[in-house]
Parts: C-alpha cells; sequence; structure tokens
C-alpha cells in the first residue's frame, strides 16, 4: 500500500510524538510547533489510511541554510521507501525556495541515505549523557534582559540567523539561558529545552575551556533532570574532557552533514553543544 506525503499540520503533532516516543527520541510537541511556526509549507507528513506513519521537516535560517530535522518513520513501515520519500520532499520544497545549502545532523544508520542525495560530511559530533541522582533546584530562575549581543556572536559562530529559534528557547526555558561576559564583551553562551527524556544543552558556545565549564557546571546546578544530553563537535577539543570530566558517558556517534555549496561554515572550534540534530 502507498504512502500518500501531504503538509504536516499542529493535528499531527500528538502522533508524531507516538513516532518518536517508539523511536526513543527525546523531542517534545514544543519542538514540533518550532518547525511548524517557522516553516509551516515546509515540514510533511506520511500517511497511510489517515494513519501517520512518518514525518520530516525543515527550517530556513536568515533566508540562506535551511536545517532538516525529524526525519522518522514508523518501525513497522521501515524498509518501504517512505523515509526516502519524505527527505524528497523537504529537499525538493528547499529547492523550490532556492535554498543554497541544507544540513542535518546524520546517524550512522541514516548517512547512507544522506549520501544517495548529495549530502557530505562536514564534521562529526558525539553525544554524551549524564544520570545522576534527581536533584531540587533551589535557585531562582533568572533571564537576561537583552539577547542581541548573543544573537550577533551566534550568527558568527553559527554561520546563520536563528536568532527567533534562540528567543523561542530563552522564552520557554529562560532558567537555561546563560550570558558569560569578561572585558571583552559576551565570552560564551548556553541555552537549553527539556526534552520527553532528557534536558538538553545547547547551543552551547565559549570562547575557552574555563569559560564552557562555567556555563556547563552553571546550567547543570539549574537542572533538576536525571538525564542530561549534550552533542559535541569533534571540531571543539575542550567540550568532551570537560563533560567526561564531569560524569557524562559517549551515547552515540552524529555526522552533520551539508548539501549544496557551505557558505555556513560558522567556528565549530567554539561551539561545546550544538542545539540538537533537530535543529542544528
Amino acid at each position: 500500500m502507498d504512502a500518500r506525503i501531504r503538509l504536516l499540520n499542529f493535528q499531527h503533532i500528538p502522533n508524531a510524538i507516538r513516532l518518536k516516543d517508539d523511536a526513543g527520541w527525546n523531542q517534545t510537541s514544543l519542538d514540533w510547533q518550532r518547525f511548524l511556526s517557522a516553516n509551516p509549507g515546509g515540514c510533511f507528513a506520511a500517511e497511510i489510511d489517515s494513519r501517520l506513519i512518518g514525518t520530516s521537516a525543515t527550517i530556513i535560517y536568515g533566508g540562506k541554510l535551511a536545517w532538516i530535522g525529524m526525519v522518522i518513520v514508523d518501525s513497522a513501515f521501515r524498509g518501504q521507501g517512505i523515509g526516502t520519500a519524505l527527505l524528497k520532499r523537504a529537499i525538493d520544497h528547499l529547492d523550490s525556495r532556492k535554498i543554497r545549502c541544507m544540513k542535518l545532523d546524520a546517524t550512522p544508520q541514516g548517512r547512507p541515505l544522506y549520501e544517495r542525495f548529495g549530502f557530505v560530511a562536514e564534521y562529526g559530533l558525539e553525544r554524551w549523557m549524564l544520570e545522576r541522582p534527581k536533584v531540587e533546584i533551589l535557585a531562582a530562575k533568572s533571564h537576561p534582559d537583552k539577547l542581541e549581543a548573543v544573537m550577533q556572536m551566534d550568527r558568527n559562530v553559527f554561520g546563520a540567523d536563528r536568532g527567533e529559534l534562540l528567543k523561542s528557547l530563552a522564552d520557554c526555558a529562560p532558567e537555561f539561558t546563560l550570558i558569560a561576559k569578561d572585558d571583552a564583551g559576551i565570552a560564551g553562551y548556553a541555552f537549553g529545552r527539556p526534552g520527553s527524556r532528557a534536558d538538553q544543552l545547547g547551543p552551547w558556545v565559549a570562547r575557552n575551556e574555563d569559560v564552557g565549564a562555567i556555563l556547563l557546571d552553571e546550567f547543570l546546578r539549574r537542572s533538576s533532570r536525571e538525564i542530561i544530553f549534550v552533542d559535541c563537535p569533534d571540531a571543539n577539543k575542550w567540550a568532551v574532557p570537560v563533560v567526561r570530566e564531569r560524569g557524562f558517558k559517549l551515547s552515540r556517534p552524529l555526522t552533520r552533514m551539508y548539501r549544496g555549496g557551505n557558505t555556513s561554515v560558522g567556528k565549530p572550534e567554539l561551539v561545546g553543544g550544538s542545539l540538537g540534530p533537530e535543529f542544528g
């Protein structure tokens, strides 16, 4: 039976959550809402008899870089070309928008599919996971009044403007929005978001290891979750030693891949932790 590919909408979210729960992913309904709010014409659903069996989603940063995420297929329907069709629909949409560069974070299992569509490796990442006893957080939440300096630095570090997404993170989890300053200005910053399984740290950016460690320790102090995820690029030399020292264990590898001219290289050597495979 052939699957029908159509636009994903907000009514699909509960069933999309079922798919990601079956796969053991960490996303929440708010993450799906972020994709649909940012690019409603670029999120897709695969259905059979009105049953959601797969998704793909895209978000465009600054009009020049697109991210592809949420490519997932119901385990009962894998191996039938549905993931391929969903990925092709996402790429066709971005091509129609004349987006010159597309990126994604691939698992080892997904990488061969992306390579068939012309994606090539940019650099590797490693997901590190901390498991610890649950703690009670007594400190009051804080939220920086102004994020513009952070947004300016992030455009340089990430390689494209994703300010609206970062503002969404800050609004929804102000307790995880951290800024480190020194005499020269912004020395680093961190954001985070609660997932269904764990709190995700990222983006986590610092000009040096000392600032990175301070931001990580403050994030860990503010999180009450028993599990923390962070995805560390291998271009960064200080992040893995810092997280390992705090008890994080290696969970899985990922590969950042791109298709088209890579005009948004950014500065991954400053990135201790990415925003996550959903958003980059």
